[in-house]
């Protein structure tokens, strides 16, 4: 059963068997995934690209073994497209500051969307760049057309996410990039939320960067993965100095590495790369299509359960709509319905989910998120209702 692959799904909270339901925070991790971290520090612990003894070998070639994963699993043209970093906010604070420096002047802008993470919007204001936010309806639907009226000829790149971590909306990524690049812009697409839960091909997409956290995707924490184009990559500056990203160094000059190293300073963390590729062999075992397909009918059912409770209402309603579901129950604060689930065992998300700006365009200080993943199940939705239709008298 898929559920036993995941050891914490057995845990009690207050008495409670856990219910799981935060998974656009984190998601758990499998056992396959659990063992190959525990593998490779059993056998194979090693630095590696710079050894020619057994270990480094052998570590360095499941690493880069890894990397033509990545790119698979993405559709990348090339191994080399592919940068290792700890997470989705590394990566773009990479693209931010390398791009910054290369190509934003003061004045100049970046158009982001309104529901953006805190990670896509703070790294661009250290570029000194003025952000032009792309406005979204009640239901959570970017405005295209206002998002075409941004262009100027001080707009350097256009950064959106592909799935909204708070709203689900799932953004037409595609016809963004091909505007964008209408204009003569390049394009970054935030898929933290996107590449667990649907198919990512950064051809057919046609951006220029995309990247992605490994802990959102059932691997580890402090693992994430920048694909760059490769003419866009070979222009940026690096991000930082050190060891592995550079070619020759002396007191007067550096020259630096070729791609990917040139972004890749210091000691990797390979156990968590390892990590990652299990990962990947886990969600391509299962299927991409199926578990999106399973993702959608929780949420179809966890929604319609929902509006059920009077006086609920959802944040957040777009047509096309990843396994999100943010929302409030009358005038309850969401730190006190979080703080009431989790003492029946129910794991949610409480506050303003990094995501400030959206907060403000409904005018609230923060939700209630549930987040579904491949393990979980029909019934789990069934206990969070029931639970939240004890708790919402005690609420009034």
């Amino acid at each position: 059963m898929l559920r036993e692959q995941f050891p914490i799904l057995n845990t009690s909270v207050y008495g409670h068997p856990l219910v799981y339901l935060d998974n656009a925070a984190t998601t758990q991790k499998p056992l396959t995934v659990i063992n190959a971290i525990d593998d490779y520090y059993k056998t194979l612990n090693s630095n590696i690209h710079r050894g020619v003894h057994h270990l480094a070998a052998a570590a360095t070639e499941l690493h880069e073994q890894t990397r033509r994963k990545v790119q698979h699993f993405l559709n990348a043209r090339h191994s080399h497209e592919i940068v290792f970093t700890r997470g989705t906010t590394e990566s773009i604070n990479l693209v931010a500051s390398s791009f910054g420096k290369r190509y934003i002047q003061p004045g100049d802008e970046v158009i982001v969307s309104g529901m953006e993470h805190h990670s896509n919007i703070v790294p661009w204001q250290l570029t000194g760049a003025t952000l032009r936010p792309i406005p979204f309806s009640d239901e959570g639907v970017l405005d295209i057309d206002a998002f075409s009226s941004l262009f100027n000829n001080r707009t350097r790149i256009v950064a959106v996410n592909h799935v909204s971590n708070t709203l689900g909306t799932i953004n037409p990524v595609k016809e963004i990039v091909r505007i964008a690049h209408e204009h003569g812009v390049p394009t970054l697409i935030d898929g933290a939320q996107s590449v667990a839960h649907m198919r990512a091909d950064v051809q057919d997409i046609g951006c220029d960067f995309y990247c992605f956290s490994g802990h959102k995707m059932y691997a580890p924490m402090g693992i994430g993965v920048l694909y760059g184009r490769e003419e866009m990559l070979q222009e940026l500056p690096p991000y930082q100095g050190g060891g592995e990203m550079i070619k020759d160094v002396t007191f007067e000059r550096t020259t630096y590495n070729e791609l990917p190293f040139k972004f890749e300073a210091g000691t990797p963390s390979v156990g968590d790369t390892l990590g990652l590729s299990s990962a990947i062999d886990f969600i391509e075992s299962i299927g991409i299509d199926n578990i999106a397909a399973h993702e959608n009918q929780l949420l179809t059912y966890a929604t319609s359960q929902l509006l059920q409770i009077e006086r609920s209402r959802i944040y957040g309603s777009a047509p096309n709509k990843a396994a999100v579901l943010s929302f409030l129950i009358g005038k309850a604060h969401p730190y006190d319905i979080g703080t009431l689930l989790d003492k029946l065992g129910i794991a949610v998300r409480t506050g303003h989910h990094c995501t400030q700006p959206i907060m403000d365009r409904y005018g609230i200080s923060g939700t209630v998120r549930v987040s579904f993943a491949l393990y979980n199940t029909r019934e789990e939705v069934d206990i969070l209702i029931k639970a939240l239709q004890r708790i919402a008298p005690m609420l009034d």
